[in-house]
């Protein structure tokens, strides 16, 4: 009867989709949009214009291709967190408002307003990138179920390069992290921090370079790019393989703005998005070991992002320290997850995510 129950609440949130599907699949972007009225469209989506998911996916795609493609019919006023001086939990509000009618942000940040968004990358989960694409979509019509609260749904999910743990001390395994004060950011990354012994710790991304080289953090869980981006090997000395989550976002539009567009406008930008999607988890990907590459000094390997000067020390990840994390996120993680957002979502996770990450929520 339990078993009964969780299956009619899986249909009754619409997840009869094909796993793996991405958004907007069977969309086919049109070659040109017929004469019609021109549209004007306001976007804000990355943290910072040098991100290479703004320069190398929204830019071209959004700013350029779009009108191109429409034959000047629709114009995108692009734009980033930092231009806006947005910190990017406004994004779900300023969407559901009006105010923009596209909005990207991480998910764990957008998590506060949105519960159910957490689960889609719970920190310790999939190491693996595959899997975690598998998870964003398969919960993308539980998530976008939820949104219809806010007016808003998201139309596209991409991962930032994988979160990894950047050291200003040496360390040879996880275990090495009891005690340290690490910096992290969203509500499952905590708990995961927590269990294994490190003292978490809450700061903004643009104060982290001065707080590790203080002191003030003994480390700090930040994407592989981003981190060599904003230069943190001038100020830590290791740096881990082991994916600690993809920090997914998702690109979201204003609901009502979206159903009373034209057909063939929604259609057009479906297939855009269909584009984007592919391409920046194809980024995410290889932005990963660029990320460490360029950061341990790997010059003829560093192709995205700025080589280091000092280069850093790679730790790989050891089986010991694969199974700590596994063990952390059915003991607390999850768990963590279920209490935030509620036994539904317990359930859910159990009929939608645990096929796929082979983990299961036990109450």
């Amino acid at each position: 009867m339990a078993r009964g129950r969780s299956l009619g609440l899986v249909a009754l949130l619409g997840l009869a989709a094909p796993l793996g599907a991405p958004p907007g699949a069977q969309a086919q972007m049109p070659a040109s949009l017929p004469d019609g009225p021109k549209l004007r469209i306001v976007a804000v989506t990355q943290p910072l214009p040098t991100q290479p998911q703004y320069t190398r996916v929204d830019v071209p795609y959004l700013r350029e291709a779009l009108t191109q493609r429409s034959n000047g019919r629709l114009t995108v006023q692009l734009g980033t967190h930092a231009e806006r001086n947005l910190s990017g939990n406004e994004i779900v509000r300023l969407v559901r408002s009006g105010q923009v009618d596209i909005g990207a942000g991480t998910l764990s940040t957008l998590s506060g307003d949105v519960p159910i968004l957490d689960g889609i990358d719970l920190s310790g989960l999939t190491p693996d990138i595959g899997k975690a694409r598998r998870i964003a979509e398969a919960l993308l019509p539980v998530a976008n179920k939820e949104l219809e609260r806010f007016n808003t749904k998201l139309v596209l999910l991409y991962p930032f390069p994988a979160q990894v743990l950047f050291c200003r001390q040496p360390f040879q395994s996880l275990a090495d992290m009891k005690g340290r004060k690490i910096r992290t950011f969203g509500n499952s990354l905590v708990d995961l921090v927590n269990t294994i012994g490190g003292q978490p710790i809450s700061i903004g991304f643009p104060e982290v370079y001065s707080a590790l080289e203080r002191g003030v953090a003994d480390c700090a869980v930040t994407g592989t790019g981003s981190g060599a981006s904003a230069k943190w090997p001038e100020v830590t000395t290791h740096i881990s393989d082991l994916p600690l989550s993809w920090a997914v976002a998702g690109y979201m539009v204003n609901l009502s703005w979206w159903n009373r567009l034209d057909p063939q406008v929604r259609g057009f930008l479906e297939g855009t998005f269909a584009e984007m999607n592919d391409k920046l988890w194809a980024l995410g990907d290889a932005a990963t070991r660029d990320g460490i590459d360029c950061s341990i000094g790997k010059a003829e390997a560093c192709k995205i992002h700025p080589l280091a000067a000092k280069p850093m020390t790679e730790v790989k990840a050891t089986e010991a320290d694969r199974a700590l994390v596994r063990e952390a996120v059915q003991s607390t993680v999850l768990p963590g997850f279920v209490k935030r957002c509620g036994a539904r979502c317990g359930e859910i996770f159990n009929q939608v995510v645990a096929p796929i990450a082979g983990v299961e929520y036990r109450p």
